[in-house]
């Protein structure tokens, strides 16, 4: 049910960036942040959406740090099981390293292709995610009720496993950012293109998620793993391939969200610092923010626990309710009206599931981090 309400609300809320991209004859707000100043004005525009669009870029990019780590950690184990094994950190370290590379390109149009081979990764991995849990059947002994566990634990389980749910619908921070880079004239403006592609994308999330999270419940109930390709074994060479396609999955998705914050640090660098403009500026900034991402997730390597905070600390806002708020505020709907209703409707949604994964997700960061040994 809350897949369901997620994937229709933000499908809802992208339509309405779409539509604002251009809701000023002649003007094109190419960024979230500029359409902020427009909604709420050049002072508080800024603070109430860059905060939230960097935890969201930043955040997806310390969980693909993780993801690739341990997904290549599993492929290499899978397909040479005589290999000497290595640390996870080590791994994550792998991972990390060939961002300081592709970190380099220089704008968001250089990555269409490795986004392209992405998007085709995600589908072939999810495809085998649920068709090798169909295969694999149920466990012996499967449980569909709650873990045995305390109230308090349990719901902070559940506050933290709504921002999971959220963690899955983030394009609507680098929505505009995409949009830019399409033509637009008053017979064929940019929105046209741009809202069949996003149609394209939704769709192809939904093959994607909602298969593996039904049918991987379905096999493995309560001990499904928070990456179901962890708890599939057979065939080993099918999964060893569905686990490198993860990586190159993530190799992508982590430019795409990356792109508009190394534009922003060198931004800052220029203006603020008085660096010139050049590659040693683009070296510097875009190396150092690699790097921070490595470190926080080679640091907290919680994959579910970092889904859930990041998914209810940025995601909710940029993907539920800042685009429902800025609707009412430039188109000003009439009131009681049904886009007024479900303006409304994601605002209580979102922020409710704001408050509630943060805290869970964060909890369940300190809770997991008090019994883990760091950079094992």
């Amino acid at each position: 049910m809350v897949l369901v309400i997620s994937w229709v609300t933000t499908l809802n809320t992208m339509w309405q960036m779409i539509n604002l991209h251009e809701c000023v004859p002649g003007v094109r707000f190419d960024r979230y942040i500029d359409l902020g100043r427009h909604a709420f004005g050049p002072k508080l525009g800024p603070w109430i959406v860059l905060p939230q669009q960097l935890i969201v870029q930043v955040g997806c990019d310390i969980v693909y740090m993780v993801t690739g780590g341990k997904c290549l950690k599993k492929f290499v184990e899978m397909a040479c099981s005589h290999c000497k094994p290595l640390r996870q950190t080590f791994w994550i370290l792998i991972f990390g390293s060939l961002h300081f590379f592709l970190s380099q390109l220089p704008d968001i149009n250089s990555v269409s292709s490795v986004s392209l081979a992405a998007a085709v990764m995600s589908l072939s991995y999810s495809t085998i995610a649920w068709a090798g849990s169909l295969s694999h059947g149920r466990i012996e002994n499967v449980s569909y009720a709650y873990k045995h566990t305390s109230s308090a634990d349990y719901m902070f389980r559940v506050f933290n496993a709504l921002g999971q749910i959220s963690f899955a619908f983030a394009g609507h921070a680098v929505a505009l950012e995409i949009q830019a880079t399409i033509p637009s004239t008053p017979e064929k403006p940019s929105k046209i293109l741009m809202w069949k592609g996003a149609l394209g994308a939704y769709f192809v999330n939904a093959i994607c998620y909602f298969p593996v999270a039904l049918i991987g419940y379905w096999a493995f109930g309560q001990d499904v793993d928070d990456n179901v390709l962890m708890a599939l074994k057979r065939p080993g060479w099918l999964i060893a391939a569905a686990n490198l396609m993860v990586v190159v999955h993530v190799i992508g998705s982590y430019q795409v969200f990356a792109m508009p914050v190394f534009h922003l640090l060198e931004g800052m660098m220029i203006k603020r610092m008085n660096f010139p403009p050049g590659a040693a500026v683009r070296v510097v900034a875009r190396s150092a923010y690699v790097a921070f991402t490595l470190f926080v997730g080679v640091t907290f390597p919680f994959f579910g626990d970092l889904l859930g905070f990041f998914g209810g600390f940025g995601f909710t806002p940029t993907s539920y309710f800042l685009p429902s708020i800025m609707w009412l505020v430039i188109k000003k709907p009439k009131r009681f009206s049904p886009k007024w209703i479900i303006n409304w409707a994601s605002i209580f949604i979102g922020v409710f599931i704001m408050l509630a994964s943060t805290i869970g997700g964060f909890r369940n960061i300190v809770a997991d981090a008090s019994t883990y040994s760091f950079y094992t």
